[in-house]
C-alpha cells in the first residue's frame, strides 16, 4: 500500500512513528524512575491521607446522569460516571439481581449510608471523603472520615484468624507481595452495600484488596470480590487512590449519626405522638 503514498508522506509518517516510540519510551523511563517513599523495612511507606476521585460511590458500574429527589434539584442528582468494575459486569445470581434492583428503587430509605451505618469493605475506600493509612510494622490502621469507621490490618498473623463476630468492617489480614500490600478481609455481617445504586453482598463476602504504588503519590487499588451466595463467580474493581499533598491534610471526623435520626427513629416519635393524642 505504501507505494501509492507520496514518498514525502512516507518519510513524515516514519518520523512521526519514531517520535511516538521515543516518547513512549521516555515515559516508561520516567515511570521507572519514580521512587515511592520507603519504610524502614524497605517496603513502600503508605503513611498519609488518601482519597479516591470519581463517582464510584454513586455507582461502581458505568452510569448516566439521573434525577434525584425533586426538592434538591441539581445538587441531589446523580452525576454521570465511568465504572470501576473490571469488564463493567457484576455476575449476580438471578435472585440477587432482582434484589439489587429493589435496593435501587428503595435507595433513599434503605441505603446503609443514608443511615450513617459503617460503610463496609470495599465501599469505605471510594466514599467521597479522605481516609488515612497509619503504617506500622505489625499493624496497619485505616482511619476513615465517614461514621468514624476504622480497620486494623493484622500483618503479624501467618494464618488469617476468623473474626470473633461478624461486623460491617470485617476482619483484615495483610501481607506483602513485592511492593503490593495484599489484604484478606472477611467476617462481614452482610448489611453493607457497595454503592448508592444498591449493589450488595451477603455475610459470606470475601474481599482480597491490593494496594500497589504507581507513582510517588498514587496507589492503584484493586479489590477482588467473592460471595457464592450472591454472585456466580469472583469479580474485581480497580481504581486509583491519590495522596493529599496539603500541609494541613487531615481526616476529620464525620459524625453523621445525628443527621440520620429522623430516618431511623422518626416513625417511633410519630407513633408516640399518636398515642399521646
Amino acid at each position: 500500500m505504501l507505494k501509492y503514498i507520496p514518498q514525502v508522506c512516507v518519510r513524515n509518517l516514519t518520523r512521526f512513528a519514531v517520535c511516538l516510540i521515543c516518547w513512549f519510551g521516555s515515559m516508561s523511563v520516567i515511570a521507572a524512575e519514580v521512587d515511592f517513599p520507603r519504610a524502614w523495612d524497605g517496603h513502600p511507606d503508605l503513611n498519609g491521607v488518601w482519597q479516591a476521585l470519581g463517582t464510584a460511590h454513586w455507582d461502581i458500574q458505568d452510569h448516566s446522569a439521573m434525577a434525584g429527589p425533586s426538592a434538591f434539584g441539581a445538587i441531589g442528582s446523580i452525576p454521570p460516571g465511568r465504572g470501576v468494575v473490571v469488564g463493567n459486569t457484576i455476575p449476580y445470581q438471578d435472585w440477587a439481581l432482582a434484589q439489587k434492583q429493589q435496593n435501587f428503587e428503595n435507595r433513599y430509605t434503605e441505603d446503609p449510608e443514608i443511615k450513617c451505618f459503617l460503610p463496609g469493605v470495599p465501599r469505605a475506600t471510594y466514599l467521597p471523603h479522605p481516609f488515612q493509612i497509619i503504617h506500622g510494622d505489625q499493624k496497619v490502621m485505616l482511619v476513615y472520615s465517614f461514621a468514624e469507621a476504622s480497620r486494623t490490618i493484622h500483618m503479624d498473623k501467618e494464618n488469617p484468624e476468623q473474626s470473633p463476630i461478624d461486623s460491617y468492617m470485617g476482619r483484615s489480614h495483610g501481607r506483602w507481595d513485592g511492593d503490593t500490600l495484599v489484604v484478606d478481609a472477611a467476617g462481614f455481617n452482610g448489611q453493607s452495600w457497595f454503592d448508592r445504586a444498591g449493589n450488595f453482598a451477603s455475610a459470606s463476602l470475601h474481599v482480597v484488596e491490593r494496594y500497589t504504588p504507581i507513582s510517588a503519590n498514587a496507589l492503584m487499588y484493586e479489590a477482588t470480590i467473592e460471595d457464592p451466595n450472591v454472585f456466580t463467580r469472583p469479580w474485581t474493581i480497580r481504581l486509583p487512590l491519590y495522596r493529599h499533598l496539603e500541609d494541613n491534610a487531615r481526616v476529620l471526623e464525620y459524625k453523621c449519626v445525628e443527621f440520620s435520626e429522623e430516618i431511623l427513629y422518626g416513625h417511633l416519635r410519630a407513633g408516640a405522638n399518636a398515642q399521646e393524642q
